[in-house]
């Protein structure tokens, strides 16, 4: 079969003929992919760079954690693989996969789960969201950062407030929800003069940071505390686009009602991950299916690997593998 294969870490995808893989167990099955999306997470575990690549084999393995496909009966369903996903076969796990309504096509599903569990899954376990809150989202210009105002929106945040460095596309974050946007592209002092009066007057209540690095340091900052009692804020950080490592004060820590907290593989309880599947995924394709999420894509071809996988996402465009 056809596919997307790393011989060797952190270089990038060829598309090569593979073996078919095979069915090990009844917990498996064989699955006809249609589509995949191209994640950070798939990049990062094909550079070595993501903390789960150790478990990648070393001598060639196939890229791609889910997809879109057709069992043998024809069930059009997502699902996580077993077997790398960005080819014309790939072995699931039965348990972890979600039937798609009618009404979405097969690159816009594929296109959404990867951002759901990296939104949905930080506001309603991590943050446990509730209804009028207000919620900042470090980072929304990226597709994950798109798809979280709107399911923050979903989930009743009253207000969310945006940051990027994309100013175009920071703009464009207003139509999809958000309620005010700041730049990072100011310097320090603008930036922590802009986000500290917009806090002082609608106190944020859940951060969601998709960069980390300085821009968390500015963030955590203006939350310092006086001695005064302050609002409680349930800090998630769910990737580190601008740096995996920060500087934190224990002052930050100890004058403020401060949860800070991660959201990622390896975070989330069984029965989060039950939850994923059983009733959030699929609530989440139905609002795509009745055009009330909106998605940023481009698709393209399978064969076309190796032009696309480096290419730029412009605007918090999501590619998706069309195979």
């Amino acid at each position: 079969m056809k596919a997307a294969v790393v011989y060797k870490k952190g270089e990038m995808p060829k598309y090569a003929e593979i073996a078919k893989p095979i069915v090990q167990n009844e917990n498996q099955i064989l699955m006809s992919v249609k589509a995949v999306a191209i994640t950070n997470l798939d990049k990062g575990k094909a550079s070595g760079a993501h903390y789960s690549s150790e478990n990648e084999s070393q001598n060639g393995f196939v890229v791609g954690s889910d997809a879109i496909g057709l069992l043998e009966d024809g069930t059009r369903v997502y699902a996580r693989g077993i077997s790398g996903t960005m080819a014309e076969k790939a072995i699931i796990d039965k348990n972890l996969s979600v039937p798609l309504p009618d009404g979405i096509s097969n690159a816009i599903a594929a296109s959404m789960p990867n951002a759901v569990a990296g939104s949905a899954m930080a506001l309603k376990f991590r943050a446990q969201i509730k209804q009028g809150e207000t919620v900042l989202i470090n980072g929304a210009t990226g597709f994950t950062g798109q798809m979280a105002i709107q399911i923050a929106k979903h989930y009743g945040a009253k207000k969310i407030i945006v940051t990027g460095r994309n100013e175009k596309t920071l703009q464009s974050l207003l139509e999809l929800g958000a309620d005010e946007a700041i730049s990072l592209k100011q310097n320090d002092e603008n930036f922590i003069a802009q986000l500290k009066a917009i806090h002082l007057n609608t106190p944020i209540d859940i951060i969601l940071d998709y960069l980390w690095g300085h821009p968390a340091e500015l963030i955590l900052s203006i939350l310092k505390g006086n001695g005064a009692f302050t609002n409680k804020v349930r800090y998630v950080t769910i990737g580190g686009m601008a740096g995996d490592t920060i500087q934190l004060s224990s002052g930050i820590l100890r004058s403020v009602d401060l949860q800070l907290s991660g959201s990622g593989l390896g975070s989330w309880a069984k029965e989060e991950i039950k939850l994923l599947f059983s009733e959030i995924l699929p609530e989440m394709f139905l609002l795509a299916a009745q055009n009330k999420l909106k998605v940023n894509i481009e698709e393209v071809s399978l064969v076309d690997i190796e032009k696309i996988w480096n290419a730029e996402n412009i605007d918090g465009q999501r590619f998706v593998v069309i195979v």
